[in-house]
């Protein structure tokens, strides 16, 4: 399968990162913040040298991954300022994705609050009412955007979002009609927060055509606590479900690329430190090789 990373786990500084990918032999760059911007902030100049180091060196861009629409809320509206200001940035990422060839432009969604629906007495006394309907009319201009623009947009689930599980981003790529220009971006450890297990629950939700990227990396969550740990992969509550989720991505022939996301450290606060001791076991668990 094509194996990549989130390149700032390992260092803002491109060149750094592109050399450590030559060393464990990834192929695929997903561009978050390089040098001092996240992508979409970069002068035209700038994206000429992120485009040359990644060619130079072979490593296709699998996906720019800015946070457009993070940290919007449920009081927000289209249009509205703060809109509007992701919007733009949407675009500027998209005119580096056509100067870099990224196929794929991550979007976020607005910042969790409660979504409950229910049924026999539930709709009257416990469902929270509003706040997922604010959602889409949101994402639909980014999403007719990238229609015209020839890429494609990927929804993260994140943990603190509005969309949080792949059943969420199912829905709301349903109530867009928009599965021809968004994708979902899984990232199985952001959706342990919300209890969905990532096999085979999440991944029967995106098999069929939904799924256009997928980062890695493991955690333990304590939802009643309000805790949440990253762990060195194969070490979190992910492990023994890693396989079987590689397992079935080969037998569906997923072509889209698994990025190792490294946002653990051994308790030093370096993060390449963290890509060192985990980056073997995702190589041997979804690696070519892997039995």
């Amino acid at each position: 399968m094509k194996l990549g990373v989130i390149c700032d786990g390992i260092s803002r500084d491109l060149e750094h990162t592109v050399s450590v990918m030559n060393e464990f032999d990834l192929t695929y760059a997903e561009l978050q913040f390089v040098w001092d911007h996240e992508v979409g902030d970069h002068s035209g100049e700038q994206i000429k040298k992120i485009d040359q180091i990644c060619r130079d060196n072979g490593k296709p861009v699998s996906c720019l991954s800015r946070h457009i629409f993070a940290g919007m809320t449920t009081e927000n509206r289209p249009g509205d300022a703060l809109h509007q200001k992701h919007m733009d940035a949407l675009k500027r990422v998209v005119d580096m994705a056509h100067v870099v060839g990224s196929p794929l432009v991550r979007i976020m969604t607005q910042k969790k609050e409660q979504i409950l629906w229910g049924c026999n007495g539930a709709e009257q006394w416990n469902v929270a009412k509003g706040a997922w309907d604010t959602m889409a009319p949101m994402i639909a201009p980014a999403v007719d955007f990238a229609r015209q623009a020839g890429v494609t947009l990927v929804v993260e689930t994140g943990n603190g979002t509005m969309v949080n599980s792949n059943y969420t981003a199912r829905k709301l790529i349903d109530e867009l009609d928009a599965k021809d220009a968004l994708k979902v971006l899984w990232d199985p450890a952001n959706n342990c927060w919300c209890h969905e297990l990532a096999y085979p629950d999440g991944y029967e939700q995106v098999r069929d055509g939904y799924l256009g990227h997928i980062h890695i990396k493991d955690v333990l969550v304590d939802t009643p606590r309000a805790t949440l740990s990253v762990k060195k992969m194969g070490e979190g509550q992910l492990a023994p479900l890693f396989a079987p989720i590689a397992d079935a991505l080969r037998r569906d022939c997923y072509d889209g690329v698994i990025s190792f996301e490294s946002v653990y450290h051994p308790g030093n606060g370096n993060f390449e430190d963290g890509f060192r001791q985990s980056i073997g076991l995702f190589k041997d668990l979804f690696g070519e090789n892997a039995e």
